[in-house]
């Protein structure tokens, strides 16, 4: 089979095409034939070298950890799914960057990490939605969740992520602010609920949200990190929020919890999407419940970027530039 993989960490040219070898599935493993695959801002971070990892990759590795598609095959005692099921996963080891390998025309997948995916679901879908959409629901159904008379505000809103948490928000009934790079982003955000946008390359981001809301934001969900986080404490309400859950531009640096107290009693959140994927009873339950509101229409998925799985280089190219809104998948 053929599989995109890394000899060593760098920029987009050091993922390559090659000819692989699967073995067969082992105990309680599952054969799924990829056909579709999810591109994550944590694949660039792997690829680059720079997600979390206290002790190199062992080299060469298969880039990715999110796709859906067919199971062809079991390995001994699997009783989660059968041969011709439809499945997705979402990352297979105890933390997300751990055990990648979805960058190939095929692959050995715990069946435990395995979700059936229902018919209203498409392959397409499925791939571009799980850890966007787990993550979104881990957000506002279990650590913040906005009501009628709350204002959010969404860091890169027209993002896979904030496209949901926008349109999940908006749904609950809060006023959502967005902030975004270009006009187009805007208007796609927009479309999908935000009542007010920010283009933050062209006006201070601080300020345009006082003049929105005087009276601060209930809460801020914060993908970007070290561009966005310290300066949205200067945009909340007292007693407010701020959730990050990403680090597109760099790391959050180490925050003086004293500050907290001085700019209105607030509370800083920082899930781990791990503690939602590693139990499989509760990934299927928040699978479920990402699946019910696309099913529902409370979710509607923005349009998905696609690439061959052989131009994967192309694609993360486009995506570190932030070139287009939305979703990206891969096809192999």
């Amino acid at each position: 089979m053929k599989a995109i993989r890394i000899h060593g960490h760098g920029a987009p040219d050091v993922m390559r095409l090659e000819d692989i070898e699967l073995p067969p599935p082992g105990p309680g493993e599952a054969q799924v034939r990829h056909t579709a695959i999810a591109l994550n801002f944590s694949d660039i971070n792997v690829r680059r070298g720079g997600f979390y990892q206290k002790d190199p990759l062992p080299m060469p590795i298969i880039l990715g950890n999110e796709a859906a598609g067919i199971v062809t095959a079991l390995g001994p005692g699997v009783t989660e799914v059968a041969a011709g099921d439809r499945v997705g996963y979402c990352g297979v080891g105890s933390n997300f960057w751990a055990r990648t390998g979805a960058y190939a025309e095929e692959r050995n997948v715990p069946a435990a990490r395995l979700v059936k995916l229902p018919d209203a679901i498409s392959d397409r879908q499925a791939a571009a939605l799980m850890l966007k959409g787990l993550t979104a629901a881990s957000i506002v159904n279990r650590i913040f969740r906005p009501k009628p008379g709350d204002t959010v505000m969404v860091h890169a809103a027209a993002s896979g992520v904030g496209l949901l948490l926008v349109q999940w928000s908006k749904h609950y009934g809060a006023t959502v602010i967005g902030t975004v790079g270009n006009a187009e982003k805007a208007r796609i955000a927009k479309d999908h609920g935000c009542d007010h946008t920010i283009l933050y390359r062209e006006a201070d981001f601080v300020a345009e949200a006082k003049r929105i809301a005087p009276g601060g934001v209930n809460a801020v969900f914060d993908g970007v990190g070290l561009d966005t986080f310290e300066k949205s404490l200067d945009c909340m309400a007292p007693f407010g929020m701020i959730v990050n859950y990403g680090n597109a531009s760099g790391h959050v640096p180490p925050l003086d919890i004293l500050k907290l107290s001085l700019k209105g009693s607030l509370s800083v959140s920082r899930p781990g999407v791990s503690q939602f994927l590693g139990d499989p009873v509760r990934f299927r339950q928040v699978a479920g419940e990402l699946f019910d509101a696309v099913a529902s229409g409370i979710l509607k998925t923005t349009a998905i970027r696609t690439y061959p799985l052989a131009d994967a280089a192309t694609a993360h190219r486009d995506a570190e530039a932030a070139s287009h809104a939305g979703p990206v998948v891969l096809l192999p």
